[in-house]
Parts: structure tokens; sequence; C-alpha cells
């Protein structure tokens, strides 16, 4: 794993348990809900990054007998019990706490922590959301921030962002929230700004699934990664034609490939040399390329 991913996590870590703690006391003090919402959205989060962190430490476990191919994967799991919990606790119980304003609302009480807390936890927030595309950039590469983050299979990155774009849009609505509440004096704005960061929630806790998913069932390498790679093997002076490589992504820096090579008349005895020189030249570029396996066709017997 990256050092960029693991102090990505270990920042959002330490912001998000500090903002918790604040936004807590906040909402004892101001009777929000909308406060209420966000302090339960940061302790969530900082569980997620711890089970981020267990999930990369559990996922470097060399392989065994009955995983042969490492734990990589094991992280990909652990990501998708982050996105049940943002579903479940952060989504789930912020609707609910709304929902509940709603229907039964409390005169406001003092905003001036509020403002305070909110006011702070967004220069943190922003903070954490910086390194984190920092970091996403620096490891993935420089197509731009959109489709890095949509080709991206490091949770330590692209979870991290997700969380802290949804908190920062978390603290502009319960900012609103707390402000029309005492500016028209209606405690149903707090309410209805706890079930909209409930939503927010919601609709991040899909997207960390839906890239789950995909990962832990066998996703391909990057696309752009197999065209460079069909390109190195074909260059090759002794290779004819080559069929798509099959790959999976065993983990952020792991990649299993299978290559269907078409050789030219070459002996058996060249074979194997010539079959480390296109291994050689492809873990050369590409590192996380761990495992290749090669399927030779048409070779001639000397």
């Amino acid at each position: 794993m990256a050092d960029h991913s693991k102090s990505t996590v270990y920042g959002a870590l330490i912001a998000n348990a500090g903002i918790a703690l604040l936004k807590f006391i906040a909402a004892a003090l101001s009777g929000s809900a909308a406060m209420l919402s966000e302090a339960i959205h940061s302790t969530v989060d900082s569980g997620n990054e711890l089970l981020l962190l267990l999930g990369m430490s559990r996922s470097k476990r060399p392989p065994d007998l009955e995983h042969p191919f490492g734990h990589g994967k094991e992280l990909y799991f652990w990501t998708l019990i982050v996105s049940v919990l943002i579903f479940g606790l952060g989504g789930g119980m912020s609707i609910y706490e709304g929902i509940n304003h709603l229907e039964n609302p409390e005169p406001p009480g003092n905003p001036l922590w509020s403002y305070v807390v909110l006011g702070g936890s967004f220069v943190f927030e922003m903070i954490s959301f910086v390194i984190g595309i920092r970091g996403l950039l620096h490891e993935e590469g420089n197509r731009g921030f959109w489709v890095e983050l949509r080709c991206s299979k490091d949770p330590g990155l692209f979870a991290v962002i997700y969380e802290d774009a949804a908190a920062l849009v978390g603290l502009i609505i319960a900012f609103l929230g707390v402000l029309f509440t005492h500016v028209f004096s209606n405690p149903m704005f707090d309410g209805l700004a706890s079930v909209l960061i409930g939503l927010v929630l919601c609709v991040v806790a899909i997207l960390i699934v839906n890239k789950s998913r995909a990962l832990l069932v066998g996703a391909s390498a990057d696309r752009d990664m197999l065209i460079d790679v069909c390109k190195l093997v074909r260059d090759d002076p002794d290779v004819v034609d080559l069929k798509p490589p099959l790959t999976m992504q065993m983990s952020p820096d792991e990649i299993l490939m299978a290559l269907d090579v078409q050789f030219k008349d070459i002996g058996s005895s060249e074979l194997p040399e010539v079959v480390n020189r296109i291994e050689a030249t492809i873990r050369g570029k590409y590192p996380e390329v761990k495992r290749i396996f090669i399927e030779a066709k048409n070779i001639s017997a000397v």
C-alpha cells in the first residue's frame, strides 16, 4: 500500500475524531438535530477510517494454502463494510433524527457554538479533502481529478475523498439549517437539514458500494495500462500477435495478468528466455503486475 494512501486515511481519522467531539458538544448546547446528524456523521467516518486501516493491514498478509493469491481483496471487503456503515449508521440515523425533529420540533437554542464548530469543521474537512485529492493525483496519474477518481482502485484514496466530499456538503446543509432555524424561528428547517444530510450520506454510500462490488467480484486493471501492455508485448521481436490480456485487480498495488501470445517460429529452448524478457518488460513499467501467466501458441520445436 502506498504511503500516500495511508497518510490520507490517518489524516482523515485525526480530523474526524476531533470534529466529532466538538459537534457533539455543539449539538448538546444548541439542541440542533442537524448538528447531531453531523456529529453522528463524523463519528461514523472515524470508525470507517479505522476499518480501512484494518483492511490495509490484513490485505498485506502473505499467501497461504487457502489463499494462494494472497489476501489483497480483503481491503475491498472492509471498504464494502464501510459503505454499509455510512448508509445505515450515518444516513439512516441522520434521517431518523431529522424526521423525529420534524414530528417533535423543539425551540432552537443558542446557535453560537454551532456556527463556531461548523466553521472550524469546514476548514479541517477541506484540508483532509485536499490531502486526499493530492494523494489521488500523485498515486494514480495525471489524467485529471474526475477520471482518476472514477478509475481509482485504492479505497484508501477514493473512499476518503467521497467521505470528505459528503462531509463538506453536509456542513453546508447543517449551516443553512441552523441559520434558517434562527432567522425564521422555525425548527422545521433544522429537521429538514438533518434529513438532507442523511440523504447525502446514502448517495455517497451507494457510490462506494458500487466501486467495492466491482473490485470484489474481479474488476480488470486500468484500460490505459492494458493498451500499453499490448503495445509492449507486440513490440517484442519474437511476438506475432497477442489476444486481449485478461487481468484482475487483487489489491490497489497488485494485479494478476494472463496473456495469450502467438510467437514466431522459435525453439522450445529459447522460449523461457523470451517469456522472461516479456515479463521483465511489463514489470519494469508496471511493477504492480505481480503475477503473469503466459500461454504460448504456435511454437516450433527445435
